[in-house]
């Protein structure tokens, strides 16, 4: 049993979670119940669940608290895993839990910093501005600058708890890998595996300092959207410091109109800003949702929050935009191709049927206007036929599809009108062009060039080696061919072709030097009375006649 002692204490509660919220017979088949000591008639006692199998997964999260709220918001991207009405229901996850005290954070502070926090700031203020499962936020002043600043500091312990949650959450996978098909159907191992990286990432406030720091930089020459500076000189593991920012969140259309702004312009700008950061600069922000954006008061927007971020290489866009200009020209055989380059298309997957739903897919949105195409409903449509098809999804790639399926149902609740497919449109196109711009091919004709002068440098020693396996008796080789005598008799005709070829070229070199003799000699090539040169120029191109219809006839030319 995997279950580790020292969280007994722990195990029992996930056990009562499932239990009291119609889960019972998994505490039970996983082998808890025998190890935690709890009472069969609990289990024997279970109610029956008039609630959907989506509400009883949300509600067991959020009584169980942060490490698996955040794991139910991050499972709530994986639409090309789970049921869409699962996917709703983890949506709905909030992170809202009440703050620490002020004093705690002001002792976290000066740990970090190794120093009283009067030396370097004042004005700590005793209520957070904000405060999340992680941690919160309080606002101050720097002593030197008097400039004022905001603290991100971690919760007391937090680590120690979600490090042992994440312990627990692998033991419990591997207790139900045992047991149940349809956990590595959908691919939950994997799944607590990217959720441990990106905790411990969020863990580490310095990360997310170099997120903002290279964010920021994509828009130095934007003067439309920002990112907080952050002061490296008071930041650690545990505290972020960063400028303070002060904006309304853009989740209410009516307020913003009310104070004046321009809310179009601000959709256009949240849009673009998103777009660009995917697709021009491969690095974006994974969780852009009304919470984690502020308008200021000359209408620019402000990006907060790093803790997620996304990675697209270069190679990976250009594959995307292959994809998404594939979907709208109707080029089915073109998609199946970006998804093959992406690295997504198992061996196994029946290149067929994929074909086939992916064109249902694609006459779903055959002539439907730019403006009135749903790109959350795209991508849910695409991450379902790639689910039904054992097409793994990259991570990389789902926190895209997170970060544009967030920023649409923002930019519907401030400008209905504005469609993101219209907005990609030019980002598309643009990556197309640098695809078959000549810049692009000269670097990818420079890198394969390198490549084979690499291979061909190599190919003496790796053909030495070779030798030395073959002349050792060292070589095995095993060949499973259904059908051999068919293979073999191809294989003497292949090796016939081969040798017939090799005569025609040796007769036609034989008739070159023949031509090249008469013509130095100044005479005409004759033997016995024969035209030895034109009698060998039509038996060379009978020759060469039969092996082409030979070619043709086999139909592999």
């Amino acid at each position: 049993m995997a279950v580790h002692i020292r969280h007994a204490g722990r195990y029992r509660e996930i056990a009562v979670a499932l239990i009291r919220h119609g889960f019972g017979y998994m505490v039970e088949e996983m082998g808890l119940t025998r190890v935690l000591r709890l009472p069969m008639s609990w289990i024997r006692r279970e109610a029956p669940e008039t609630k959907t199998l989506g509400e009883r997964i949300r509600l067991v999260f959020e009584e169980l608290g942060p490490t698996f709220i955040k794991l139910g918001q991050l499972a709530s991207t994986r639409s090309d895993l789970l049921p869409a009405s699962v996917v709703q229901e983890l949506s709905k996850l909030q992170d809202d839990v009440p703050p620490f005290g002020a004093e705690e954070a002001r002792r976290i502070v000066e740990l970090e910093l190794g120093c009283p926090i009067e030396d370097v700031m004042s004005d700590f203020s005793v209520q957070p501005i904000a405060a999340a499962s992680i941690g919160q936020v309080h606002s101050a002043r720097l002593s030197d600058s008097g400039r004022r600043i905001a603290i991100k500091v971690q919760r007391p312990g937090v680590k120690r708890l979600v490090t042992r949650d994440l312990e627990i959450l692998h033991d419990l996978v591997g207790l139900g890998v045992k047991r149940w098909e349809w956990v590595n159907r959908y691919q939950m191992p994997q799944l607590v595996e990217e959720f441990s990286r990106s905790m411990e990432a969020e863990l580490d406030y310095t990360s997310e300092a170099r997120n903002m720091e290279r964010i920021s930089k994509q828009f130095q020459q934007d003067k439309h959207i920002h990112v907080p500076e952050v002061f490296w000189d008071y930041t650690s593991e545990r505290v972020l410091t960063m400028s303070y920012v002060e904006g309304i969140k853009p989740v209410n259309r009516q307020q913003l109109e009310l104070k004046g702004y321009d809310v179009k312009n601000i959709a256009s700008l949240i849009v673009n800003a998103v777009l660009n950061q995917i697709f021009i600069a491969g690095f974006f922000h994974a969780d852009p949702h009304p919470g984690n954006l502020l308008i200021m008061k000359d209408g620019s927007v402000t990006f907060l929050d790093f803790g997620m971020v996304g990675r697209l290489s270069s190679d990976m866009r250009e594959h995307l935009a292959s994809l998404v200009i594939a979907l709208m020209r109707q080029d089915t055989p073109a998609m199946v191709r970006a998804i093959g380059r992406m690295g997504m298309l198992p061996d196994e997957t029946d290149v067929t049927a994929l074909r086939r739903d992916l064109d249902r897919l694609r006459e779903r949105y055959y002539n439907v206007p730019f403006s009135e195409v749903n790109l959350g409903q795209v991508v849910n449509d695409f991450f379902t036929t790639a689910r039904q098809h054992g097409i793994g999804i990259p991570s990389d790639l789902l926190l895209l599809g997170k970060a544009l399926v967030t920023t649409e149902g923002m930019i519907e609740q401030l400008d209905p009108t504005l469609s993101i497919v219209t907005l990609a449109e030019p980002f598309g196109r643009k990556l197309a062009r640098e695809k078959l711009g000549p810049a692009r091919l000269g670097r990818k004709v420079v890198s394969g060039a390198i490549g084979l002068s690499d291979s061909l440098a190599g190919l003496p020693d790796r053909l030495r080696h070779l030798t030395s396996f073959i002349s050792g008796g060292r070589v095995k080789m095993e060949i499973e061919v259904p059908e051999l005598r068919r293979v073999a008799k191809g294989m003497d005709r292949l090796v016939n072709r081969l040798a017939f070829s090799i005569v025609l070229l040796g007769f036609c070199i034989v008739m070159a030097g023949l031509v090249v003799g008469a013509a130095v000699a100044g005479k005409e090539t004759v033997i016995w009375n024969y035209p030895i040169i034109e009698m060998g120029l039509v038996v060379a191109v009978l020759m060469v006649l039969w092996l082409l219809l030979s070619i043709f006839r086999s139909g592999r030319f």
